[in-house]
């Protein structure tokens, strides 16, 4: 079974992150109150303003007429300087009055203050009734103290009836300004000691919300980090200790898919083993009868017919067991009950001894370099690593030549951070061109055409190394030959 591909999104279909989607919808509409809070808030301060500021201007407009006194049908002003200064004593503040005789007859203060809205309209004028209303210092008037023209200014404008002649009424005009920067001030000063507050508010909520999500999709987050850390051939249920009923149903999904998956994989792990098993007898029959046939033949023709068939034979059977040994070796058959602890030096000492009388039959020189005699302890499949190093020894046999030597060499590697166990096999035949050691790895890859090989021999050696955490490497040895290598993890020493 090969390791699957890592599953990625069509360009262009990669979303953004849930989390971040999630907050955005949170806080965009608290960003949006909180604009709209703040408009209203303003709103609310000016208007406020507006009232105190009204307030203040009335008060004084009517303490200003007090002052003027009809007597028959003239005025008599009781305006004395003290009063002046009650009007202007905020320097910053400058309180701004004129009294006048529409139309425009000028009696007393600043002759540049815009008219009420109502003095077109003589008719409509209502008598000692305030009028508020906004303006601007007249450009081209003169300005008065300390206000500069163009001055927006808050005015309230009262009339009043005068004169003891029934027949020619008079009306005078008392206006009262200030200006309208200290009102925006005021409400500025408003507007922030309202955000402000609303502002951490607003903060405070906002990291609220980011914990709750957090905490929301935490669940979502142990779901994935369980799918990301599985071995590509884990197959068990996934396991969530609390979680919502949304996240419920999508573990459930997932735990049935596996289980459809799992039972899938067993049912093919069970037709190959039981094919292979079944092909093993009638192909080991048939080498017996083609080697009783060949003993007994006579005709040199039928003699090579019969060691073709005898060849094939060979050649399948080799191939059954070839078939069985990876099957052993797929990612779900290594499992951990299945290792202990062994000595690798001991185990290749052992097994090049068993090889060493078919070595001497093809005229090839098997050997142990035992210059490094201490133990080599490694924790796994002792079988499957038996496996290994056979194939190793087997494909060195078939492809080095009549004449050549082999060598298997166990020793420790201190050359990474972490000792390893190497195991190297290595000769001095033909080798294989660098072209070739990148593809014999493969299956059913034969980099030669000599011999009853598979192509299965690496592919079986590389799939054992792997599941047991280690590496394999195939490296030139001068001036040629092939050297095969072999590194896995060192068994932690055992307390004593």
């Amino acid at each position: 079974m090969t390791t699957p591909a890592s599953a990625t999104l069509p360009t262009g279909q990669v979303g953004a992150s849930l989390m971040r989607q999630l907050l955005l919808w949170l806080l965009l509409p608290q960003l949006v109150l909180w604009m709209a809070g703040g408009f209203a808030t303003y709103r609310f301060a000016a208007g406020y303003a507006n009232q105190a500021i009204d307030a203040s201007l009335l008060q004084a407009g009517r303490s200003l007429a007090r002052q003027l006194k009809p007597i028959g049908n003239g005025l008599l002003i009781d305006f004395p300087r003290a009063a002046q200064d009650v009007l202007e004593a905020d320097p910053t503040d400058r309180q701004l009055y004129m009294v006048s005789s529409p139309p425009g007859q000028f009696i007393l203060g600043n002759q540049s203050l815009p008219l009420p809205p109502v003095q077109d309209k003589q008719e409509d004028i209502l008598l000692n009734t305030p009028y508020f209303y906004d303006g601007t210092m007249p450009v081209n008037g003169r300005a008065a103290l300390h206000v500069p023209k163009g001055q927006a200014l808050r005015l309230v404008g009262i009339y009043l009836r005068f004169g003891e002649d029934a027949a020619k009424p008079q009306t005078m005009l008392v206006q009262v300004a200030r200006s309208s920067a200290n009102r925006e001030e005021l409400a500025r000063r408003i507007l922030v000691d309202m955000l402000l507050p609303m502002s951490s508010l607003v903060l405070l909520m906002t990291l609220i919300v980011w914990l709750g999500i957090r905490a929301g999709l935490s669940p979502l987050a142990r779901l994935r980090l369980q799918v990301e850390g599985r071995a590509p051939t884990d197959l068990a249920p996934l396991q969530l200790a609390s979680a919502p009923r949304e996240l419920w149903s999508l573990a459930t999904a997932i735990n049935t898919l596996l289980s459809a998956v799992q039972n899938t994989v067993a049912t093919q792990k069970r037709f190959i083993g039981d094919a292979a098993h079944q092909l093993r007898t009638p192909l080991a029959g048939l080498k017996s009868q083609t080697e009783i046939a060949l003993q007994l033949a006579t005709d040199p023709e039928l003699r090579a017919r019969l060691q073709r068939v005898h060849d094939s034979a060979t050649r399948s059977a080799h191939l059954v067991n070839q078939l069985l040994t990876l099957a052993r070796a797929e990612p779900e058959s290594v499992m951990a009950h299945d290792r202990k602890r062994f000595d690798l030096q001991r185990m290749a000492q052992t097994l090049t001894a068993e090889w060493v009388p078919r070595a001497l039959r093809a005229h090839i020189d098997l050997g142990l370099d035992d210059s490094a005699t201490a133990p080599v302890w490694i924790e796994a499949n002792e079988l499957l690593v038996r496996e290994a190093l056979t194939n190793l020894i087997d494909n060195a046999l078939h492809y080095a030549g009549t004449g050549s030597q082999v060598t298997v060499r166990v020793m420790t590697d201190h050359s990474s951070a972490t000792p390893l166990a190497l195991l190297q096999v290595s000769d001095n035949g033909p080798g294989l061109t660098p072209a070739e050691r990148e593809r014999v790895f493969e299956r059913f890859v034969r980099a030669s055409d000599v011999g009853q090989g598979c192509g299965l021999g690496l592919a079986i050696v590389k799939e054992i190394v792997e599941r047991h955490q280690g590496k394999v490497q195939l490296d030139e040895v001068l001036p040629h030959g092939l050297c095969v290598s072999i590194r896995l993890p060192l068994s932690p020493t055992p307390a004593a």
